[in-house]
């Protein structure tokens, strides 16, 4: 295996992506959202076997790695378009969480240098719940964040899927002279 072969690009490639996802998982664990927890579970693992793959020279693997890759993608577009309120879809809806609970991202509540302004005037001291009425200031938005991870896991999975097809052919082309 060259240092700089397709083979050794898509492990590396691989690598990347599991870290990233099982960094998405946790967050995503924190924020009680099932459904990227259940999805992200099934990339680690697809992630896994296209590793395991690739390194076997088993490319039955790599075609599922490759074809997990499509849907990947599309899972990541989507998310992209939850976030950004597009197609009709609403980042306060429930969808992310199956409906079980009302939560929400983890980084809603604890994004990066997010600063309380405190209660705006006095006339809101007399209310009940002067908490619900405190404004957060934060450098970054959560469904910046958000768009922020699903642009990562774009930005790796791409060339993953582009690695993945030529070492796929390459894979069958060594089958096929093997078998006659």
């Amino acid at each position: 295996m060259g240092c700089c072969s397709a083979r050794c690009m898509l492990v590396l490639l691989c690598c990347l992506q599991l870290v990233t996802a099982l960094e998405r998982q946790v967050f995503d664990f924190l924020g009680y959202q099932w459904a990227p927890i259940l999805i992200n579970f099934i990339h680690i693992i697809m992630v896994i076997l296209g590793l395991f793959g690739t390194i076997q020279y088993r490319s039955r693997y790599v075609v599922m790695y490759l074809l997990w890759m499509l849907l990947w993608l599309g899972w990541n577009v989507f998310v992209s378009c939850l976030y950004l309120d597009l197609g009709g879809l609403s980042k306060d809806s429930d969808i992310l969480s199956l409906g079980v609970s009302s939560h929400h991202s983890w980084w809603k509540d604890n994004g990066p240098v997010c600063e309380s302004d405190g209660i705006p005037s006095t006339g809101w001291q007399n209310q009940q719940n002067p908490e619900l009425t405190t404004v957060l200031s934060c450098w970054l938005e959560y469904q910046y964040i958000e768009i922020l991870h699903c642009v990562v896991q774009l930005l790796i999975s791409l060339p993953g899927f582009v690695f993945a097809c030529y070492v796929a052919s390459t894979f069958s082309d060594e089958e096929d002279s093997y078998y006659k």
